[in-house]
C-alpha cells in the first residue's frame, strides 16, 4: 500500500519564475522518501488541481501506473490542443497561452524515487505545464511532475486543463485579456 500526501512546499523551488506553493507526494509509508512528486505554483487553476487529486484518490496504488506518455498527449489532443512540430511530446492550447510537455527536468529541487533519476548521467524527463498568456509577459502558473509520476494521473490533470467546460472566475488576470471566452453567469 502507498500513501499520498498533499503539503505546503518546504523548500524554495521555482517553476520558471513561479514559486512552488504545494507538493503532492506518493510514499510507501508516511515516513518514507517520496516515490514521485507533483509541484504546483500558486495560481494553478483550482479545478485542475482538484481533478488531479480526485484521480489520485481513485487509484488503488498512487505510486504505480501502467499508462504511457501517449495517454497525456491523447487527453490534450481530444480537447483540440495542437502538437509542437519540433517537440513531439509537447502540446499547446489553440491560443498558445498554455503548454504541456514531457521534457528534461531541472537538476535541482525535483525529487523522485527512481534511483536512475539521481544518476547525473541520466537526463530525467517529467511532465511540465505552464500558462503564459502573452509571450514574455511572465507565467501565470506552472506545474511539474517528477519522472516517476504515473502518466494516467498526469493525463487526468491534462484532460482537466484542456477541458473547454466553463469555470467560474471572479477576476481575470490582465495578461489573459483576449485569451479567454467570458460568459455571464445567470
Amino acid at each position: 500500500m502507498s500513501w499520498a500526501q498533499w503539503v505546503l512546499a518546504d523548500e524554495p523551488i521555482l517553476l520558471g519564475d513561479q514559486p512552488v506553493a504545494w507538493t503532492v507526494s506518493a510514499r510507501a509509508t508516511p515516513a518514507s522518501l517520496p516515490q514521485w512528486n507533483a509541484y504546483f505554483s500558486a495560481g494553478t487553476p483550482a479545478e485542475v488541481v482538484t481533478d488531479f487529486l480526485l484521480a489520485l484518490e481513485d487509484r488503488p496504488d498512487p505510486a504505480h501506473g501502467y499508462a504511457g506518455p501517449q495517454a497525456v498527449l491523447d487527453a490534450l489532443a481530444s480537447s483540440g490542443w495542437i502538437g509542437d512540430i519540433d517537440t513531439p511530446t509537447a502540446m499547446s492550447d489553440p491560443r498558445l497561452a498554455a503548454t504541456m510537455a514531457l521534457t528534461a527536468l531541472p537538476d535541482e529541487g525535483i525529487q523522485d524515487g527512481d534511483p536512475l533519476v539521481l544518476d547525473p548521467e541520466v537526463e530525467a524527463a517529467g511532465w511540465q505545464a505552464w500558462c503564459e498568456p502573452r509571450m514574455g509577459g511572465g507565467l501565470l502558473w506552472a506545474v511539474m511532475f517528477s519522472a516517476s509520476t504515473p502518466h494516467d494521473l498526469v493525463a487526468a490533470f491534462a484532460a482537466s486543463l484542456a477541458s473547454p467546460a466553463p469555470v467560474l472566475r471572479h477576476t481575470l488576470p490582465e495578461s489573459s485579456e483576449g485569451q479567454l471566452t467570458v460568459q455571464p453567469t445567470v
